[in-house]
């Protein structure tokens, strides 16, 4: 039976010469492997429908636990805005990657919406940076390794907080502080914002460099230390900010 599924491609490779095999990302079936017969071809309608980033309704011939066929694709959004640039592309890159392995630790429907949500944002042109931590930091529950957002990681006091650290693994009080570097209250503030801020509802992100800076910095360093996940996509998109 056809069934119409909500998807994003994820990867591709080729199939033989003519057709390839998609991994589609779904919120109701998760990652499923699809066979894409014909499509190389320069006459098929669905060459440029099934690229790699593409968001849309997939029409298939699905079977559980094997390789779907695909019929047909209404797409959604082929991200025009981002393809045509360079940085914005490397964040998609890397979000895509990210949320590959993060769907495979926790296999949550969640995490299809979440994504889906800060992309079409990303199409949009909204900081790219920001857009990114927030999905990172949202991400972390799913890992296993989840913020605590509400008190000092040392003694659990919810007063005088004054800084945030990778290493303490969150939230610091003047109490507790030893040697940590101090960031600015305003980053303090706006990492429990980006915990809890609904991606699909953001219109503008107006934070200063400095702000952004301090919660990009923590937030990796805060993956490196606690996730155990290592993205090819995330060194490149390092080098890409770096020129940015």
């Amino acid at each position: 039976m056809l069934t119409k599924i909500e998807g994003f491609i994820i990867s591709e490779v080729s199939y033989g010469e003519s057709s390839k095999v998609i991994q589609l990302f779904t919120k109701e079936y998760g990652i499923i492997g699809v066979m894409c017969k014909g499509v190389k071809s320069m006459k098929s309608r669905l060459r440029a429908l099934t690229l790699r980033f593409t968001y849309g309704f997939f029409y298939l011939y699905y079977k559980e636990g094997k390789l779907s066929l695909l019929k047909d694709v209404d797409v959604i959004c082929a991200f025009p805005t981002i393809h045509s640039d360079i940085t914005l592309l490397s964040y998609l890159n890397y979000l895509t990657e990210l949320t590959e392995q993060v769907y495979k630790e926790s296999m949550e429907e969640e995490i299809f919406s979440l994504f889906i949500a800060t992309i079409l944002q990303l199409e949009k042109k909204l900081d790219p940076v920001v857009l990114t931590n927030i999905l990172e930091v949202k991400y972390l529950s799913f890992l296993g390794v989840g913020l605590l957002l509400d008190h000092c990681v040392r003694c659990g006091s919810t007063t005088n907080i004054v800084t945030i650290n990778a290493d303490a693994g969150g939230y610091l009080c003047n109490h507790c502080l030893t040697n940590e570097p101090i960031v600015s209250l305003k980053a303090v503030k706006m990492l429990r914002m980006y915990y809890y801020v609904d991606i699909s509802s953001i219109t503008s992100l107006k934070i200063s460099a400095e702000v952004k800076k301090e919660l990009n910095d923590f937030i990796w360093q805060y993956y490196d230390r606690y996730t155990g996940l290592y993205l090819k996509s995330k060194e490149f998109l390092k080098k890409v900010e770096k020129l940015a």
